[in-house]
């Protein structure tokens, strides 16, 4: 049964008022391991998605010998490892550590970094992000003031082609036509060079703005300031470290992560829901020549520069025999869900089941969808998407989600009838 729902007007912006919370940040991380129903969870920062084929391996073996065998894509390009055994944590410590994923204990949680996944490969976009993607990573974990980064602050290096700059993040440098990067907040163009180093001094401002209001804010979004008040405490931080600048316009243009298949440089594949089984992780490090790039958008892209095309076509092949996608038009691309059960004690439904149970309704042009276990909706995407929220009494809530617009739910109350709202709600 379908039943329309009555709608709540769209909630008044996080910069209303600063954000008090009772609690720290409780977000998972390698050495802080967050226990869930199907056992402890630790989150893996990947700075960029970039993993050497050791570090990939290494990543396998750990999720193997520890977890349940999977690995699970964020929407940040990091990866968790679920179920692991109890008392796992040292171990666990000393494998990354051992792979060079673990750099800096104190700064493990806040090497939240997003970068565009073809920089450097296809030619595409303005300049390479790789130099500083490298020099935010030292810098992060060289950074007192930057331990106190929440877990859930984002830093995004886009490469002027706009794909991770619409991400959300909390610091953004985007390439820019002349060589130099804009920079956010702040809005302005800094030199190549300074890149880097202007973007956490943007992170270290908001620090020091979170404490002058004496509220535990974790992203810039959550801060109570007059409009354009962060950009000019960036640019008076930037003046005082000496770094060159000037206001410049956001630059325009967008475009969306990289679309499966064989691509200019690189071969790129999608990951169902996120999750890799142990014979598909596998069989990516086997193809990996050097490293992969896990992206955003729950994908991963394996450099090609030099290849063959026979060659790539072969790798794109071995991947997609194991389940991972390579064709652009899968419907696969438009659905996501969060862990639901048995792994999250909160959730009421096997979101993941019922997603792929649903898959055929999602067929077609139409909105993302996206799964969620409980009304928290963990994970759910920014920009315009239909809900799938499961309820306590065994059914779900359906409901549009576009900016500007109230959202248009219905109660399914029969998980059968879920594809039939889904058909409506996404056409």
């Amino acid at each position: 049964m379908l039943t329309a729902m009555p709608t709540a007007a769209p909630s008044p912006s996080p910069q209303a008022t600063p954000v008090s919370r009772g609690r720290g940040d409780a977000c998972p991380g390698t050495l802080r391991l967050h226990t869930a129903d199907d056992g402890a969870l630790a989150r893996v920062r990947v700075p960029g998605g970039v993993l050497t084929a050791d570090q990939a391996r290494a990543l396998g073996i750990a999720a193997r010998r520890l977890g349940d065998g999977d690995l699970h894509l964020t929407s940040r390009g990091n990866v968790q490892l679920r179920a692991l055994k109890d008392g796992c944590g040292p171990e666990l410590a000393r494998t990354l550590d051992a792979a060079g994923l673990l750099p800096s204990r104190e700064h493990e949680r806040v090497r939240n970094v997003v970068a565009s996944p073809l920089s450097g490969l296809d030619g595409r976009g303005l300049g390479d992000v790789r130099p500083w993607l490298t020099e935010l990573d030292a810098a992060l974990c060289a950074s007192r003031a930057a331990r106190d980064l929440s877990g859930r602050f984002l830093f995004a290096l886009d490469d002027g082609r706009g794909d991770v700059s619409g991400l959300g993040a909390d610091v953004l440098v985007r390439a820019v036509a002349d060589g130099g990067a804009w920079l956010s907040p702040g809005a302005v163009r800094v030199s190549a060079g300074d890149a880097a180093r202007a973007a956490l001094t943007a992170a270290e401002v908001f620090l020091q703005a979170a404490r002058s209001q004496g509220a535990r804010a974790w992203r810039v979004s959550e801060l109570a300031l007059p409009e354009g008040a962060m950009d000019r405490l960036v640019r008076q931080r930037l003046e005082a470290e000496g770094i060159g600048h000037e206001e410049c316009p956001e630059p325009v243009g967008a475009a969306s992560g990289p679309a499966p298949g064989v691509l200019d440089g690189a071969v790129s594949v999608h990951v169902p829901l996120g999750r890799f089984s142990a014979r598909q992780w596998e069989e990516l490090t086997r193809v990996c020549d050097t490293e992969l790039r896990l992206t955003p958008w729950r994908g991963v892209v394996l450099p090609t520069a030099g290849a063959a095309a026979s060659r790539a076509a072969g790798t794109l092949a071995r991947l997609t025999a194991t389940g991972l996608v390579g064709d652009p038009a899968s419907p696969w691309l438009r659905v996501g869900a969060c862990v639901g059960r048995p792994g999250c004690a909160k959730a009421h439904a096997d979101v993941r089941a019922d997603a792929a149970g649903a898959l055929d309704a999602t067929g077609g042009p139409g909105l993302p969808l996206y799964w969620s276990g409980c009304e928290r909706r963990c994970g759910h995407p920014r920009g315009d998407h239909v809900s799938v929220v499961a309820t306590p009494g065994g059914g779900y809530q359906v409901s549009t989600d576009r900016a500007g617009q109230n959202p248009r739910t219905v109660s399914v109350r029969d998980p059968s009838r879920v594809s039939a709202a889904l058909t409506t709600s996404t056409s």
